[in-house]
């Protein structure tokens, strides 16, 4: 008996490792100590002297149900994205700039080709982020999950001077609204999703007019990173007095986030463009708007608060960024939360 023999293949490990290595390097910054398969990634803090009060931040998550949506389509390539995105968003959307990434994934079986694929494109997300892939774990777990399933989650740290965090404290009566543009579903609601359209390759690979593409091409597309923008924005001298990152829990959810007790936010939601697979999920699924905008993003990853007057600024520099950005509300007194129109 070994270990292999229990569904444990240590050699599969190591071909991981060996075959993701490339994608890895190609993230490192100035800052990344040693390289990939030591006990722990180490990274050099000296650059955060410069800063008066340097604050770590850090973000945690996954991609949810959406790695079903990667395993029936056999698309392993862009879920990585997936899971940097919903940590550095979360890192930016404080104010912080992203520095490294760790990711985790657990499968029935190590495929060492297929972990490369995935580790691929969490490099791929780091490398649009800015931050460096330090290190991670690759777990087989025979007989808890099926030889042919993954889950995959990670963990970002960032650094922000304590004077530029984004509190929302701030926020006033008559600031304005900025959206920043979704690339569709993200990695939030796919619970819902799964329910309202077949799992199936054969409905997932289904052609829709109103789409432009194929169901599950759609779907999978990977949820957008706004480190960029967030960035562009404060270079134009822009202070973001606020900003909710929508994920799950969608409008209702996040937004209020951001405010304080005595803000309410109002949404014009004919203010920006909704992509069209929120109107299929819709339209399909037969779910009201409350429930629409209680769980998806419904077309807006992140929203911000800011003074009218530097509206022309912020969107301008979101644009630079290669982001779209809109102005879809504002906010006024009242009892936090937020009010659709």
């Amino acid at each position: 008996m070994d270990y292999k023999s229990s569904g444990v293949d240590i050699e599969a490990g190591y071909k991981s490792v060996e075959l993701m290595k490339a994608f890895v390097k190609e993230t490192n910054r100035p800052e990344v100590l040693g390289g990939i398969g030591g006990f722990s990634g180490a990274f050099d803090l000296a650059g955060i002297k410069k800063m008066e009060e340097p604050v770590l931040l850090s973000g945690t998550d996954g991609c949810g149900t959406k790695v079903k949506l990667a395993f029936l389509l056999d698309k392993h390539d862009t879920i990585g994205i997936d899971a940097v995105a919903m940590c550095v968003n979360d890192v930016a959307c404080a104010g912080g700039e992203p520095l490294f990434f760790l990711d985790y994934i657990a499968c029935g079986k190590n495929y060492p080709e297929k972990i490369a694929t995935i580790v691929k494109g969490v490099a791929e997300g780091c490398k649009m982020s800015g931050c460096a892939l330090i290190g991670g774990e690759t777990a087989e777990h025979p007989g808890l999950m099926p030889e042919d399933e993954y889950d995959l989650a990670g963990f970002s740290v960032g650094v922000c001077d304590k004077k530029d965090l984004i509190t929302g404290e701030n926020i006033k009566d008559g600031d304005i609204l900025i959206g920043i543009a979704s690339s569709g579903v993200h990695s939030n609601g796919f619970s819902l999703v799964r329910k309202v359209f077949e799992m199936t390759k054969e409905s997932l690979n289904t052609y829709y007019d109103e789409l432009g593409k194929t169901l599950g091409e759609a779907l999978i597309e990977p949820t957008r990173i706004y480190v960029k923008a967030m960035k562009a924005i404060k270079d134009a001298g822009v202070v973001v007095k606020g900003c909710s990152h929508i994920t799950g829990g969608g409008f209702y959810e996040n937004i209020p986030r951001m405010l304080p007790d005595d803000i309410t936010a109002v949404v014009k939601t004919d203010s920006y463009d909704v992509p069209p697979i929120f109107k299929l999920l819709q339209k399909t699924g037969n779910i009201s708007d409350e429930m629409m905008y209680n769980t998806f993003n419904c077309g807006l990853g992140m929203v911000l608060a800011i003074r009218p007057e530097d509206k022309d600024a912020t969107m301008e520099a979101i644009r630079k960024a290669g982001e779209v950005p809109y102005e879809v509300g504002f906010v006024k007194s009242g009892k936090k939360g937020v009010e659709l129109c």
